[in-house]
């Protein structure tokens, strides 16, 4: 049975009226990812939905809950601790319970700042990125979304049709650094997008502590909500020459989990 969740009790002027229960984090993350691996597609929509008329905000729901279980099904596969039929079955339930909750987010004034999106190829990547890509869009941020899986020269060709305000690659895996890497170097180097801020996060730059920096990205983060805080805080802030040290000196970063 199909459920159409329900986005929590509003006020007249269309904000959440939170209740007193607030989100017990660690126990919906338990029953979730239990419901997840093991496929139970309408369990998994009532504990949402019971969750949502809690009071619980939606995107409050997929920060504490949807992201914390991707990483969890994501960290758990890449470790040999979850089969390929969990994984599957966990990942494929758990992208429509954020395509169903993204519906419900409340929707900020455009910021006028466009951002172009791209991820690694996996299942895992692109979920992940997905979840990002849906808040961003509800904080205010007008998202093109291209998935994994494309090539260099592509993205290229888009930055100097779109001219976007940010490029964001989240949630990108140890195969997409050298594309990565040559992409910022040559938009550094011929000068596309005059002001482009490149962005990176998830993913690979998550296991491997000052790898971000080290190859010229502007702006690097862990996780949805640390993205759109620093996304306002740290608008201006570019890359120095001096920052980028790949390509010379470059100390030997352990991928090994990658």
């Amino acid at each position: 049975m199909w459920v159409q969740f329900r986005c929590g009790i509003r006020d007249g002027h269309g904000g959440s009226v939170r209740r007193s229960r607030q989100l017990n984090q660690e126990l919906v993350i338990e029953q979730l990812f239990a419901l997840l691996v093991s496929g139970d597609r309408p369990a998994a929509r009532q504990l949402v939905d019971e969750t949502l008329a809690e009071g619980v905000r939606p995107e409050e729901l997929a920060h504490d809950v949807f992201w914390p279980v991707v990483e969890m099904v994501n960290s758990l596969y890449r470790a040999d601790q979850l089969t390929n039929l969990a994984h599957h079955y966990a990942s494929r339930l758990l992208r429509s319970l954020v395509d169903q909750i993204q519906t419900c987010y409340e929707q900020r004034p455009r910021r006028s700042r466009s951002v172009l999106m791209f991820c690694g190829a996996s299942e895992g990547d692109e979920l992940e990125a997905q979840l990002v890509a849906d808040l961003a869009e509800a904080d205010g941020y007008d998202i093109t979304f291209g998935g994994g899986g494309i090539a260099g020269d592509e993205i290229l060709a888009e930055i100097g049709s779109r001219h976007p305000d940010i490029l964001l690659m989240f949630a990108s895996s140890a195969a997409d650094l050298p594309t990565i890497r040559k992409l910022i170097d040559t938009i550094r180097e011929i000068g596309a997008c005059p002001g482009l801020q490149v962005v990176v996060g998830g993913g690979v730059f998550n296991r491997a502590d000052g790898l971000a920096e080290e190859i010229g990205a502007d702006l690097w983060v862990k996780k949805p909500q640390e993205l759109l805080q620093r996304l306002v805080e740290e608008k201006g802030r570019r890359a120095t020459p001096e920052q980028r040290t790949v390509g010379r000196n470059r100390r030997v970063l352990r991928l090994d989990a990658a």
